[in-house]
């Protein structure tokens, strides 16, 4: 068994990105990102200010808009037009989750294409269903495929199985390695709360996509031996043990699973720092297309 590294891969990419920026001529506008969070969770608080932290090591400038877990609907699509309107803003983060009375979907896809860097609008989901590359892609099933690209691991013909059909992870997830690409066609089984025999969908595959915010879902017999493992899943579960009273842990039983693969992801560490990597490639991207600077 071999972990896959994904903060140091992740470390290599936004150091080959920083190059890139960093090339940029002085008198031109730094590629800027605007994050909006809506309330107070804690996990949104961290995960915004580790994306602004990133984006400033990076050279980018970053804009955070809060507002208040009250805010209406109406009221955060007129933030986001704010924001699309404007020309110095080149990227558009809404920190999910929102609250309940907010459409999530009505959200991502009042963001304009262009300025989608998360990937989550029909438009940019539809050019990946197309596979048109001019789109911005989901960053954490681009940040999975990365990992596969830097480790060298073959997904041509191979069985994929993603458990979790969310909007973000397993439906663009299936789209994507499915594509006629290197580090794409592979045969895609996507798995659900309603699959029958989870198990034995599991153990047919060779690589197995976790990403259904369950811990410990994926257990040692559900895995053929020499499987690739790739858990997406962060869980709090409760641990008086520790400091904090918990720790993290994700969808896969890692302890016993760990033994029986080739490769797998560990939590963390693994899939979340690459989802922060390519976030970071998609402002770029995104910088790139609405600039001359290229």
């Amino acid at each position: 068994m071999e972990l896959i590294n994904g903060k140091a891969i992740a470390d290599t990419v936004l150091a080959e990105l920083k190059e890139e920026v960093s090339a940029l001529p002085l008198d031109s506008p730094r590629p800027t990102i605007a994050f909006i969070r809506v309330g107070e969770d804690p996990a949104s608080i961290t995960y915004v200010t580790r994306k602004q932290q990133t984006a400033a090591l990076l050279g980018f400038e970053s804009i955070i808009k809060i507002l208040p877990e009250s805010t209406s609907q109406n009221a955060l699509l007129k933030e986001i037009d704010v924001f699309n309107a404007n020309k110095a803003v080149h990227g558009i983060l809404i920190q999910a989750p929102l609250p309940g009375h907010i459409s999530e979907y009505t959200a991502f896809n009042h963001v304009i294409a262009s300025k989608d860097v998360d990937g989550f609008s029909a438009v940019n989901l539809g050019k990946l269903c197309q596979q048109d590359d001019s789109g911005l892609t989901p960053c954490t099933p681009a940040g999975i495929q990365e990992l596969f690209k830097r480790e060298a691991l073959e997904t041509t013909g191979k069985h994929i199985v993603i458990v979790g059909r969310s909007l973000i992870v397993g439906k663009p997830a299936a789209l994507l390695f499915l594509k006629k690409d290197t580090f794409g066609n592979a045969t895609v089984t996507v798995c659900h709360s309603q699959t029958k025999d989870l198990k034995s969908i599991a153990k047919s595959a060779d690589i197995i996509i976790a990403a259904t915010g369950r811990a410990n879902l994926i257990t040692a017999d559900m895995i053929t031996p020499g499987a690739i493992v790739i858990d997406v899943g962060i869980n709090r579960t409760v641990d008086p043990s520790t400091k904090k009273g918990y720790r993290l842990t994700g969808d896969v039983d890692f302890k016993n699973v760990a033994p029986l693969c080739k490769k797998i992801t560990p939590v963390p560490g693994g899939v979340g720092p690459m989802t922060v990597a390519m976030l970071m490639k998609n402002t770029w991207k995104a910088y790139q297309g609405q600039t001359n600077n290229r």
